[in-house]
C-alpha cells in the first residue's frame, strides 16, 4: 500500500513538474542549427538565454516540433566558421540559421574574402537540401564608409544569388537601448536576445511553412 501512495505521489509530482518546466524538443526531432558567434552563443548571458534557446520556445509553443541547436562559437569569423560547417550540418538539419560576420568587420576582412566564405557555407547547406536564413551584418565605419557600405551590400547580394531570406542587422535598434544591451555595451543581454529572436522568427515560420 505504501508502495502505492508512493508511485501515486511521484506521478503527481511528475504531473505538477511537467506543467511548470517549459516543454522542449522531442528526442530525434529535426534539427535548426544557429551558427554564429557571440551573439549566438550566448556570451555573458549564458545559452539558455540566448536567441536560439527563445527560438526554441517559440517554436515549441507554435507546435513546431524542431531541435535548436546552438552552433555559436564566440569570436568566430566566417572563416572560423567555414571550417566546423560540415560538422555542424551533419545529421537531420532542416534549416541553417546563419549569422556571421560581426567579427570580420570589426577586423576589416576583405568583404571579397567575407562574400567567398558565406557564399561556401550557404552552398554547403544547399548542397544537402538545408534551408538558410541568413542573417545581416552591418560593419562600424572604423575601415571607412566605403567599406561599410560594401560590407552591407555584400549580405543583400549573397541573399538574391541564393535566394535565400535576409534577416536585417539584428543589433540595429538593439544596441541604441541601453536596457537591451550588457553593460559592455557590445552583447544584448536576456531582453536583447529576446528582441533578436523577435526578429528573426517571422523569416525562420516562414522558411517552415514553405518546406512543411
Amino acid at each position: 500500500m505504501l508502495r502505492g501512495h508512493a508511485a501515486l505521489a511521484g506521478l503527481a509530482l511528475a504531473l505538477v513538474w511537467g506543467l511548470t518546466v517549459p516543454a522542449t524538443a522531442r528526442a530525434g526531432a529535426p534539427r535548426i542549427v544557429a551558427l554564429g558567434d557571440s551573439l549566438t552563443s550566448g556570451r555573458g548571458i549564458g545559452q539558455k538565454l540566448a536567441y536560439p534557446s527563445v527560438l526554441q520556445e517559440r517554436l515549441t509553443e507554435r507546435g513546431y516540433d524542431y531541435e535548436v541547436v546552438n552552433a555559436g562559437v564566440s569570436g568566430d569569423t566566417t572563416a572560423g566558421a567555414l571550417r566546423r560547417v560540415h560538422d555542424a550540418l551533419d545529421g537531420d538539419v532542416q534549416v541553417l540559421i546563419l549569422a556571421l560576420g560581426a567579427n570580420d568587420g570589426l577586423r576589416g576582412v576583405r568583404v571579397e574574402q567575407l562574400t567567398a566564405n558565406l557564399s561556401r557555407i550557404i552552398e554547403a547547406a544547399q548542397q544537402r537540401d538545408i534551408a538558410v536564413v541568413l542573417v545581416g551584418m552591418d560593419a562600424l565605419p572604423m575601415h571607412g564608409w566605403a567599406y561599410s557600405v560594401a560590407f552591407h551590400r555584400a549580405y543583400e547580394e549573397l541573399a538574391a544569388r541564393y535566394r535565400v531570406p535576409l534577416v536585417p542587422f539584428v543589433l540595429l535598434n538593439v544596441m541604441t537601448d541601453p536596457t537591451l544591451m550588457q553593460r559592455d555595451r557590445v552583447h544584448p543581454n536576456e531582453a536583447g536576445a529576446r528582441a533578436i529572436a523577435d526578429i528573426i522568427w517571422p523569416y525562420l515560420e516562414s522558411c517552415l511553412r514553405r518546406s512543411a
